[in-house]
């Protein structure tokens, strides 16, 4: 009895410590940045330019500015949850092709932006984005774009701000819920930083809404993205494409049919 009770006991205790592990050091399994030095220099076709946004003494957001030549307005892009602009730079050149000016930033910690990873600092910083592109083009322009992670910082920004429409490539219905699905056997919602709750904030979202998911989404499960079609309003759609995964759904021709008939 006094040996299943010590087993028990350490059951318990590294069960509690997977837990704590799991607590403070969630952004590594949440996060994979790819950080670049400050004089990494970008080899992207087009015209193009690089932002710095300074917060504060510690913190800056870095972004870059691709331009068409008659622009018809502006996407502002929030990009996944890895990598750096280096390579989500690629993804503005389809969009500046269909006469849009693209607006791209790394969020803190990845790339050249420095600062802390939180929910609310993300938030913070579209924000901030969002109200740079005022100074330049009206609220009615502007397009924001939001992939993967990137959909719960572009929701919520959309929730708060006027847009021409927000477009969400491979999103989440909540974060906290994705999360969960994974780590089934730990109290996640408790102790999870990051809620980034797309159904709750969606039904604010007063422009369209255009939504793309795979069927064999294998980083965020059809269902879960599926179950916000149901806040969509009339004017908005959601679109499934059949066969695709998290990570090609933008080689596929009814993905880019539509997409084009939306920034027509």
């Amino acid at each position: 009895m006094k040996m299943l009770l010590q087993f028990l006991y350490f059951i318990a205790g590294l069960y509690l410590l997977l837990c704590l592990l799991l607590y403070f050091f969630q952004e590594r399994l949440i996060f994979f940045p790819q950080k670049l030095a400050v004089d990494h220099t970008f080899n992207f076709e087009g015209d193009f330019e690089e932002k710095f946004f300074q917060v504060d003494e510690k913190t800056m957001v870095h972004a870059l500015h691709f331009f068409s030549k008659k622009p018809k307005g502006i996407i502002l892009y929030f990009h996944g949850n890895a990598g750096a602009l280096d390579d989500w730079g690629e993804v503005a050149d389809d969009f500046v092709q269909l006469d849009y000016d693209v607006l791209i930033s790394d969020f803190r910690g990845f790339g050249k932006s420095t600062g802390k990873m939180t929910e609310a600092n993300f938030n913070q910083d579209a924000q901030m984005l969002y109200d740079s592109l005022l100074e330049k083009y009206d609220a009615a322009q502007i397009i924001i774009y939001g992939r993967s992670l990137g959909t719960g910082v572009a929701v919520d920004l959309a929730s708060k701000n006027k847009a021409q429409q927000l477009i969400l490539e491979t999103p989440f219905a909540n974060f906290a819920d994705l999360a969960q699905s994974r780590f089934k056997i730990f109290p996640v919602k408790a102790l999870l930083k990051f809620s980034f709750s797309n159904k709750d904030k969606i039904g604010k979202v007063d422009c369209p809404i255009y939504i793309f998911h795979g069927t064999n989404d294998e980083v965020i499960p059809y269902n879960h993205a599926k179950e916000l079609q149901s806040e969509l309003k009339p004017t908005s759609t959601f679109t499934t494409i059949e066969f695709g995964s998290h990570n090609n759904i933008s080689t596929f021709q009814e993905f880019w049919t539509k997409i084009k008939a939306i920034l027509k």
